[in-house]
C-alpha cells in the first residue's frame, strides 16, 4: 500500500503532500489544476519515463517521492539492492527528474537502477489511464489479460510451453543451418581437416618453440660456452699441477689457518668457510657436469634448425606459438564434429525436432484448454459486473482460437490446426462485446464507445480484483465519456473494488467521488510575487466536500440546490457502500434506488 506521497516541482505543483489510506481516495479539482500531474508522480514511482518538459518552469529538477508499506516481495527487492527500510518496516522509493532530463532513482536511502523502481510497481502498484483502454484493444494485451486472470493454470502450462519452444527452435535452426549451408560447412570442414592433417604430422609439444630456441642459442655458441665454462672451473678448482690453486684450495687454506690459530674468535670463522667449501665445491660440479653435457654436434643442430622450421610454419597459419597451434588443433576437432552434414546427421536432427514438435504441440493444447476455462470464467464475471455498471443487457464474449500458420518456421499442428507457434502459445484471444440485446459480438474497438470501454475496462479490473496481487491501485479518469446513472454504478465498483484493493482515483465526476472514503482536491493558486500558477493538494472535510461535489455539479457550489444535491449524492453512495459491504462474498449488486437515479439524472458530471 502506497502511505503517502510527495510532489516537488513537478509541472503546476510545487509541493505537494499526500497522505493515502486505505480504501478509495478519489481526487478532484478544476480543469488544469494539476490532477494528472499526480498520476504522472505516481508513473515516475513506477519507473515510468522521465520528459524534463514536466519539470516546473524555474526549477531544476522535480522530484517525487513515495512512502509504501511494503509487501514481502518488495522487502525481498530490497534486501537485493542493497536498500533500507525505515524502522516502522516502510519502504521509501524517489525520483528526481532535472531540467535537462537527466533522471535518478532511489529506494530505501540507497540510489538505484530505474528499473528497481519498476520492479518495485510490479509488486506493489498499478496504473491505468485512459491509454489502458487503447491497449485493451491491442490482442497481445487481452491475451495477456486473461493470462492474469487465470494465474497459475496458465502460467505453469505457458512455461513448460516455452521450455520446450526454445529448444524446437534451435534443434530447428541447426536442421536449417546444416541443410542450406550443406556446400559452406563442406568447404569448411574439408579446411579444418587439412590443418588438422598438416599439425598431426608435425605433432608439436607444448613449449617446444621455446625450448628449441634455447638449445639451438648453446648449440651456436658451443665453444664460446665450454671456454667460459672451463675457466670457471679453472678458477675455482684450480690447476692440476697446483700453480694455480684456486678458489677452493685457497678457501682450505684459509679454514686450516683459522682453525689452527688458537683464538677463539678466529676459529669460530672455520664454520663459515666450511660452508664456503661446499658451495664452491657444488658450483664445481655442476660446472663439470655442464662441460659434459654440453654438446657441438653440427648434426644436433642442423637437427634443432630444421623442427623449428616446421613448427615456425604451423605458427604462421595457425597461432602465434606452439601453444596455441595445438588449442586450433583441439577447436578445430571439437567444430568438425557439429559439421557433419551427412544423411544419417540430418536424419538424426530431424527426428529430434519432430518429437520435440509433438511434445510442444501437447502443451500448447494444454494451454488452449487452460485458457479456454479461463476465458469462460472470465466472460461471466466480467458481465456480471456490466450489469451492475449500467449496462444489464451487455454481455462480454472472450474467444480463444488457434491462429493460424502463414509461411514461417514457426507452424505447428495442434489438434489437426497448422498454428503458429508464438512465445505465449498459438491462441488469439479477443474480446468482444454484445452491447444490447439483439446485437451481434463485435470487438471492442467495433463494439463499444468511449464510454462502454471505460466501463469495460472497469469490470474487467473488478473481475480481475481477487487475482491481482497488486495492493494499490490508480486510476486516471476511467470514467471518461461516462455520466449520468453508469457514473454512479462506476463509483459503486471502485468502492467495491477498494475492499480488497487500495483504489486512488482522478475523476471529475461528482457520482464516482461520492463513494470515496477520502476526497483529496488539487487547487490552483499563484506564487503572490508573479503571474504564476501553482497548485496544492489538500484533504476535504465534510463541508468542504460537499461544496467541491456541488461545484462538480455543474458549478453549483454556490447555491442551495446544489448543496442539496451534492449532500443526497452522499447519503446516496453512504447507504450503498453500507449495503454492499454487509452483502456476503459473490452476491451480485443490488439495482439503484429510484431516489439515487433521480441525483444521478440530475447530476450532469463536472
Amino acid at each position: 500500500m502506497l502511505a503517502e506521497m510527495r510532489i516537488q516541482g513537478l509541472g503546476v505543483i510545487s509541493d505537494a503532500t499526500l497522505e493515502l489510506d486505505p480504501g478509495l481516495t478519489v481526487l478532484t479539482g478544476e480543469t488544469g489544476a494539476g490532477k494528472t500531474m499526480v498520476v504522472t508522480g505516481l508513473s515516475l514511482l513506477g519507473g515510468g519515463r522521465a520528459e524534463s518538459s514536466r519539470v516546473s518552469e524555474g526549477v531544476a529538477k522535480a522530484v517525487v517521492e513515495g512512502r509504501f508499506a511494503a509487501s514481502h516481495g518488495a522487502l525481498g527487492l530490497a534486501e537485493e539492492v542493497g536498500a533500507e527500510p525505515d524502522d516502522d518496516g516502510t519502504l521509501i522509493a524517489a525520483r528526481t527528474v532535472s531540467a535537462d532530463g537527466r533522471s535518478r532513482a532511489h529506494l530505501g536511502g540507497r540510489s538505484v537502477p530505474v528499473g528497481v523502481l519498476g520492479r518495485l510497481a510490479e509488486a506493489q502498484l498499478a496504473v491505468h489511464g485512459q491509454n489502458d483502454q487503447l491497449r485493451l484493444l491491442r490482442p497481445a494485451d487481452q491475451r495477456a489479460l486473461l493470462d492474469r486472470f487465470a494465474g497459475d493454470s496458465v502460467a505453469k502450462p505457458l512455461a513448460a510451453y516455452r521450455e520446450v519452444r526454445a529448444e524446437w527452435q534451435e534443434v530447428g535452426a541447426e536442421l536449417v543451418e546444416r541443410r542450406d549451408g550443406a556446400r559452406r560447412m563442406a568447404q569448411e570442414a574439408d579446411m579444418l581437416r587439412h590443418g588438422l592433417t598438416e599439425i598431426e604430422a608435425v605433432d608439436p609439444q607444448p613449449g617446444e618453440d621455446r625450448e628449441l630456441v634455447d638449445e639451438a642459442r648453446r648449440l651456436t655458441a658451443a665453444d664460446d660456452l665450454r671456454a667460459a665454462a672451463d675457466a670457471a672451473r679453472l678458477a675455482l678448482s684450480g690447476s692440476e699441477d697446483g700453480e694455480h690453486p684456486g678458489a677452493t684450495g685457497l678457501s682450505g687454506e684459509a679454514r686450516h689457518l683459522v682453525a689452527s690459530s688458537g683464538d677463539g674468535e678466529l676459529e669460530g670463522l672455520s664454520g663459515r668457510l666450511d660452508e664456503v667449501l661446499a658451495v664452491l665445491g657444488d658450483v664445481s660440479a655442476e660446472l663439470a657436469g655442464y662441460l659434459e653435457r654440453l654438446d657441438a654436434d653440427p648434426t644436433r643442430l642442423e637437427t634443432v634448425l630444421a623442427r623449428q622450421a616446421e613448427l615456425k610454419a604451423l605458427t604462421r597459419k595457425y597461432a602465434a606459438d606452439t601453444d596455441g597451434v595445438i588449442e586450433w588443433a583441439e577447436n578445430a576437432r571439437q567444430r568438425l564434429s557439429g559439421l557433419d552434414t551427412s544423411d544419417e546427421a540430418l536424419a538424426a536432427l530431424a527426428a529430434r525436432r519432430d518429437a520435440l514438435a509433438v511434445d510442444l504441440a501437447g502443451h500448447a493444447e494444454e494451454l488452449s484448454t487452460a485458457r479456454t476455462e479461463a476465458a469462460a470464467r472470465l466472460a461471466t464475471a466480467t458481465t456480471a459486473e456490466l450489469a451492475g455498471l449500467a449496462m444489464k443487457d451487455a454481455s462480454l464474449q472472450v474467444t480463444v482460437s488457434p491462429r493460424e500458420a502463414g509461411a514461417d518456421a514457426d507452424a505447428l499442428t495442434v489438434s489437426g490446426c497448422r498454428c503458429h507457434a508464438g512465445s505465449s502459445g498459438v491462441d488469439e484471444v479477443e474480446l468482444r462485446l454484445v452491447p444490447h440485446a439483439g446485437a451481434s459480438a463485435q470487438p471492442l474497438h467495433k463494439g463499444a464507445s468511449g464510454g462502454e470501454l471505460s466501463r469495460v475496462m472497469l469490470a474487467l479490473e473488478v473481475a480481475l480484483a481477487g487475482s491481482d496481487p497488486v495492493p494499490t491501485m490508480v486510476f486516471d479518469e476511467v470514467d471518461a465519456g461516462v455520466g449520468g446513472r453508469a457514473a454512479v454504478e462506476i463509483g459503486r465498483r471502485l468502492a467495491k473494488l477498494a475492499a480488497s484493493h487500495q483504489v486512488v482515483v482522478v475523476t471529475h465526476l461528482p457520482q464516482v467521488a461520492a463513494y470515496a472514503d477520502r476526497h483529496l482536491v488539487v487547487q490552483k493558486g499563484t506564487d503572490g510575487t508573479a503571474a504564476v500558477t501553482r497548485s496544492s493538494v489538500r484533504r476535504l472535510d465534510d463541508a468542504e466536500r460537499i461544496a467541491e461535489l456541488a461545484r462538480m455539479l455543474a458549478g453549483l457550489d454556490d447555491t442551495d440546490t446544489g448543496r442539496a444535491h451534492a449532500e443526497e449524492l452522499l447519503a446516496a453512495a453512504a447507504a450503498h457502500r453500507e449495503s454492499d459491504r454487509a452483502e456476503p462474498a459473490g452476491a451480485a449488486t443490488p439495482k439503484s434506488t429510484p431516489k439515487r437515479r433521480r441525483t444521478a439524472k440530475n447530476s450532469t458530471g463536472g
